[in-house]
């Protein structure tokens, strides 16, 4: 009989989970959320259980114990998490392999060790990681925060010792606000991950984040597939990445990739995963975290080294080797990835929910579509806002770069505002064309004025009247739709050549 792999996630990485699922020839089952009933992932699936989480506070990705009960109901084999919601939940995957199904991840025991920073950032010295320099451990008060932070100089950095995402984090520039700060911090940690300790680091001014893909077995083999430099952030959350980083120098590369796999062999780690660097300005670098789980940005490492990490990740959770060796892994040209989020980069990246009226996505044997949606579909405000991703491989990084600005340009979406036209702004700017910027670009450098035009109004008018022109002449499916998006309508004008 085939093996029935429950995917307890939803949007695109349902899709992708579901692709390689049918690869290994498995079943894929998948919950029905009553907050997103018409979703386009349960196309895809071969069963569909109905969630009815309708008058529940949280969907049916974040209820563990009901869950791995739906999951016996329905002779479940496996629980593959995706990304967010329960994948770094040591007691889900705890709950999992309690009641014999098999947790497509590492061992419960290492997702709450790496899950806790300082409990992490201790096994990395053991490893020989370097770290930034802070408090060995958890401190529990704001004196002590205090005393650690006039040891290792302002400004310092509040971080949530469980947990992620930016939740839990500060930034403290002087004295008299560290208490003020340690308190929002901590409380916000406690509220999300139910923790709320806090360790304190140095806070570097300018980095960029350097992170390297491993993928281990449960026979002790790891290896890494290289890096991905994910700078591109707005309050710590990645808006843009790319495979390899232009930031490394091989000598670089081949340190941080050694140290990965190092660490990783030492903690007894499977399934894939990725650790993480902080990268300053001088060139030095430091370990960050682990993540335990399938990154959003894997498609970039995929499309560089050409190995299937969430097939990778399947067949390691049934016990089969690595059969991948170090020497195997020969990465080929250069990947980015946009992440297509449904937000209002004009204004303060508000979130935008209801209907697409058409989205168009552009096709090409170098692009990559990872979207959860489809002409017709609805964003609601249960979920995060990202509906898609645009992939781009290229030979180099000035190829990538301008495959994806054309692909961007092919992008359209009319009933909703995306970050398509944000991400168009940060291909074309000379900080990121020569690899410069950081972490801080969005902070530092971004402003809404980047996406406006000076010719808009009269752009707009001429756009107005080719739609429908094209619409009264039933020829709306040969021109691509540019509604609500002023960069969109002024690529229309370079287009039609006006």
């Amino acid at each position: 009989m085939k093996k029935r792999l429950l995917i307890a996630n939803r949007s695109e990485i349902a899709i992708r989970i579901i692709r390689s699922a049918h690869k290994l020839g498995m079943l894929a089952v998948v919950f029905q959320s009553d907050k997103e009933p018409d979703a386009l992932y349960l196309k895809y699936a071969d069963e569909i259980i109905p969630a009815r989480d309708a008058t529940t506070e949280k969907p049916i990705f974040l209820d563990a114990e009901r869950i791995v009960n739906l999951a016996l109901e329905h002779n479940i084999d496996l629980i593959h998490p995706g990304y967010g919601f329960l994948s770094e939940n040591p007691d889900f995957a705890a709950l999992c392999t309690e009641n014999g199904i098999n947790f497509i991840g590492p061992s419960a025991t290492l997702i709450r060790e790496m899950g806790l920073k300082t409990v992490a950032k201790s096994m990395a010295i053991e490893a020989g990681l370097p770290l930034v320099p802070g408090s060995d451990g958890a401190i529990n008060d704001a004196e002590a925060a205090k005393v650690y932070a006039e040891k290792i100089g302002y400004p310092v950095l509040l971080k949530a010792s469980a947990g992620g995402g930016g939740r839990g984090m500060r930034i403290v520039e002087k004295p008299e606000t560290i208490e003020r700060h340690f308190k929002s911090a901590s409380d916000e940690a406690l509220a999300a991950f139910d923790n709320g300790d806090m360790f304190i680091e140095k806070y570097l001014q300018n980095p960029k984040h350097i992170e390297f893909q491993i993928l281990g077995d449960k026979h002790g083999n790891v290896i890494h597939l290289g890096e991905r430099e994910c700078s591109l952030q707005r309050k710590h959350q990645k808006l843009l990445e790319e495979a390899p980083s232009a930031s490394l120098t091989p000598e670089m590369r081949k340190d941080m990739g050694d140290m990965a796999v190092r660490f990783a062999k030492k903690i007894g780690y499977f399934s894939a995963g990725t650790i993480e660097y902080i990268l300053d300005e001088d060139g030095s670098f430091y370990f960050m975290e682990m993540n335990t789980r399938i990154q959003v940005e894997h498609p970039v490492t995929e499309m560089v080294s050409g190995v299937d990490l969430v097939d990778w990740q399947i067949r390691i959770a049934l016990g089969e080797v690595l059969t991948l060796k170090q020497e195997d892994i020969k990465l080929n040209g250069w990947a980015i990835e946009c992440r297509v989020n449904t937000e209002d980069p004009q204004n303060r990246f508000s979130p935008q929910t209801g209907f697409i009226d058409k989205i168009h996505f552009p096709h090409s044997n170098d692009i990559r579509i990872e979207s959860g949606v489809q002409s017709g579909s609805v964003v609601t405000p249960y979920f995060d806002s990202m509906i898609a991703k645009i992939i781009v491989h290229g030979s180099n990084r000035q190829e990538t770069i301008e495959k994806t600005l054309a692909a961007l340009y092919e992008f359209s979406l009319i009933g909703l505002k995306t970050t398509v036209p944000f991400c168009r702004a940060v291909l074309q700017h000379p900080e990121f064309v020569d690899a410069t910027y950081t972490t801080r670009w969005v902070d530092q450098v971004y402003t809404p004025e980047m996406l406006e035009n000076a010719d808009d109004e009269m752009i707009g008018a001429l756009a107005a009247t080719i739609m429908y022109a094209s619409e009264y002449l039933q020829l709306s499916s040969d021109l691509p739709s540019y509604k609500n998006d002023s960069l969109n309508v002024w690529v229309l004008n370079k287009r039609l050549n006006y």
